[in-house]
């Protein structure tokens, strides 16, 4: 069995990633990333900032280079740095870095129409930097801005700069897809052909994802042969954004056998729930690997699969990544589904109680994408709890609320199929349609029992839009009684409970 080639993950979230629209970490926010990135997902190095664009980026450095110093990391702890005659080394000295990665133009276009110089003045220049950094005890890897384009387009000027690289004291030579511009076949070619002359070095690729190929073209590098890949968590970056860390992790441990990386998997979800928090950029629900909806079943035949066999499960199982396979209930769902989420909870129902569950679910669905674990009892009880005849029916209702005005309600039910129509006022929405209801109970000379208790319970840590039940309990001559409403809205579900309540009476 051939041994495996071990390739080193940097991750950028920290430099590159910060480049998305309206992204900027404090300072304690990056120390708190660069700690997990490197102690719990166990990447291999991290870039944290580009050198010169602030004070507070300085601070957030000097803290993370102090920590990592202590910790045994700061050789893994990279700064982006510029040809500029040594005012980038000096801010890193000052704020404790050990590694830089500087910035070099990868094509002739970018060389000749921004710096407006020649290979061989370019070529001096850097050379008067690395040898800076190595007299400061600093670490150089090179980055070649461009570098797709200038393989596309001026190839010769890029070997003839990569033939210069390989005679000074760099570490690494970077090859950044900086437009987002390649296609995998091109990925592949590009690196393969600087592989096979210079085999010794060590190359990195740095893949953007303006197409959505940034993880094709990281996997095809890797099969050309490079030695790095630069990765940010949820694909952040400018524009589309970078190669995305879960996605390609995953990738690589399921169909790059040849290679060998020390990223701790269990770990993904934890990271990029952190950094979607600090950065404030959500993660799309369908994100491969880290989405909330990608682990959740909504077929209802999807879930009776899994009960047989598991026929809709593939390598990618939730728990590789720390996470847990989810049976969303909505307009969708099967009796499986249910059953799934029933047994979470530790509840059984027959047949019979089943079908009448998963038919209310469906038609919750209709007016809710998605009914959570969590609303399941509060749905069983409000089922269940239908012992009687419906002898009242609430048709319509109009429920007002304005500053200054008293609410009022118009309501519309019909009793054993007589329809009656009526108008109130009250001291709120429910208590003006009560007093609408008792005018019609009124003129049927029906009593309505008192309201004497009124509880409202949502599932616990649901959102505005989550199923609210309404508990009221009614007392009359005879007994007490309670009955359950169900609804995203508490008025609605206060209705609801009510039209049990007036057909407890009538029956």
């Amino acid at each position: 069995m051939s041994k495996k080639r071990i390739i080193e993950i940097m991750d950028t979230t920290l430099r590159d990633g910060e480049q998305t629209s309206g992204v900027s970490f404090s300072a304690s926010e990056k120390l708190t990333i660069a700690k997990l990135l490197l102690e719990e997902l166990k990447v291999d190095r991290i870039e944290i900032a580009s050198a010169r664009v602030s004070e507070g980026e300085f601070q957030a450095v000097q803290d993370v280079t102090k920590w990592a110093k202590k910790s045994g990391y700061l050789n893994a702890v990279e700064v982006l740095t510029f040809v500029d005659n040594g005012v980038s080394i000096n801010w890193m000295l000052e704020a404790g870095a050990k590694v830089q990665n500087l910035l070099t133009k990868g094509s002739l276009n970018h060389l000749s129409h921004q710096l407006k110089k020649t290979p061989n003045q370019h070529f001096k220049d850097i050379k008067d930097v690395i040898s800076l950094a190595q007299e400061k005890g600093i670490e150089t890897n090179v980055y070649l801005e461009d570098w797709s384009n200038g393989m596309r387009n001026s190839k010769d000027y890029v070997f003839e700069f990569l033939e210069y690289l390989s005679q000074q004291p760099i570490k690494r030579i970077m090859l950044p897809d900086t437009l987002g511009i390649l296609t995998p076949n091109e990925s592949f070619e590009f690196i393969k052909e600087i592989r096979d002359n210079y085999p010794e070095l060590h190359f990195d690729f740095h893949a953007h994802n303006d197409y959505d190929l940034g993880v094709a073209n990281a996997i095809e590098a890797l099969k050309a042969g490079v030695n790095g890949l630069h990765l940010t968590v949820n694909g952040m970056g400018e524009r589309a954004g970078n190669a995305p860390m879960a996605s390609t992790i995953a990738v690589i441990n399921d169909f790059v056998p040849e290679v060998k990386i020390k990223v701790n998997e269990k770990v993904l979800y934890t990271v990029s729930k952190l950094v979607e928090n600090f950065s404030g950029i959500m993660i799309p629900s369908n994100k491969p690997i880290i989405g909330a909806n990608v682990f959740t079943q909504t077929a209802g035949i999807h879930a009776d699969g899994d009960n047989k066999n598991n026929l809709y499960f593939s390598n990618l199982m939730p728990e590789r990544f720390g996470r847990k396979r989810q049976y969303a209930l909505g307009k969708s769902s099967g009796k499986a589904n249910i059953q799934k989420n029933l047994q979470e909870l530790g509840l059984q129902l027959n047949d019979e109680d089943l079908k009448k569950v998963t038919q209310r679910i469906i038609e919750l669905g209709d007016k809710k994408q998605v009914v959570s674990k969590e609303d399941l009892p509060y749905i069983i009880s409000d089922v269940l709890d239908r012992t009687y005849d419906e002898k009242v029916k609430v048709i319509s209702y109009v429920l007002t609320h304005s500053k200054g005005l008293r609410p009022s309600t118009t309501v519309s039910i019909t009793i054993e199929d007589e329809i009656f129509e009526e108008n109130a006022q009250g001291d709120g929405q429910f208590d003006a349609f009560m007093n609408a209801i008792r005018s019609v109970f009124k003129k049927k000379r029906l009593i309505l029992p008192d309201l004497i208790d009124y509880a409202v319970r949502i599932p616990p840590g649901s959102r505005s839009d989550a199923l609210c039940e309404t508990i009221i309990t009614w007392k009359n001559l005879e007994k007490e009684f309670k009955t359950r409403g169900l609804d995203s809205d508490q008025t609605v579900s206060a209705i609801k409970a009510t039209e049990k309540m007036l057909n407890i009476i009538t029956n």
